[in-house]
């Protein structure tokens, strides 16, 4: 009983090891995206409403950038 249980410990701390990488590893995605020209290069609205708003105004399409920054 006492091996399954530092089997189960283990299969923990490697959980949480992997876990915290892949945050770790999101994150510097997210730095390197928003450091991309074409991201700095306009104001970007990310209220929907708003965005409605603006484009109602101002007569111009709603441009959206859809990610799936999770996947590998």
């Amino acid at each position: 009983m006492l091996q399954a249980g530092r089997f189960v410990a283990a299969l923990a701390l490697v959980g949480a090891m992997a876990t915290a990488a892949w945050a770790q590893s999101m994150e510097e995605k997210k730095a390197a995206k928003l450091a991309e020209p074409w991201v700095k290069f306009a104001d970007w609205v990310t209220d929907y409403d708003k965005a409605r708003k603006l484009s109602e105004d101002s007569g111009k399409p709603i441009f959206a950038y859809f990610t799936r920054s999770y996947s590998p």
